[in-house]
C-alpha cells in the first residue's frame, strides 16, 4: 500500500495513478540521450607501449622536422599512451608555459645541441 499525503490507498497496482504533466516529455528526451552515444573512436582504444630507446629516437627524429610539439600532436604522431609520453617528454623537453610557442614542448637545450652536432658529422 502507498501513503499519498497521509491517505492510504488500497490499490497499490498504479492503475489510478496520473502522469503530471511534463514528465512524458521529460523521459523520452532522456532515452534519446541515451541512444546518440557516440561508439568508441579509434582515438581511444589502448595504445601499446614501445622501448624506452626506441621512443626516444622517434622523439628526436620529430624534433629535428619541427622545433615545438603540443602533447596531442605527439601522441598521434607517436601513437603511445598519454601518461607514458609525459614521462619522457619530462626527461627530454621543456614545456613552453609563455611566448609564441605556448602550450608546447621543445628540446632541452642539451639535446638540441647533440642533434645539431649529429647533423654536421
Amino acid at each position: 500500500m502507498f501513503c499519498v499525503f497521509w491517505k492510504m490507498i488500497d490499490n497499490d497496482r498504479g492503475e489510478h495513478m496520473r502522469i503530471r504533466p511534463g514528465t512524458v516529455g521529460l523521459i523520452s528526451s532522456i532515452s534519446k540521450d541515451k541512444k546518440k552515444t557516440a561508439p568508441v573512436k579509434a582515438s581511444d582504444m589502448k595504445r601499446t607501449r614501445r622501448d624506452r630507446g626506441e621512443l626516444e629516437d622517434i622523439m628526436f627524429k620529430l624534433f629535428e622536422r619541427q622545433p615545438n610539439w603540443s602533447l596531442k600532436k605527439l601522441v598521434h604522431e607517436t601513437d603511445q599512451p598519454e601518461q607514458f609520453l609525459k614521462e619522457i617528454l619530462q626527461e627530454l623537453c621543456v614545456y613552453n608555459k609563455r611566448g609564441t610557442n605556448q602550450g608546447a614542448y621543445e628540446l632541452k637545450p642539451e639535446y638540441k645541441k647533440s642533434v645539431e652536432d649529429a647533423d654536421v658529422s
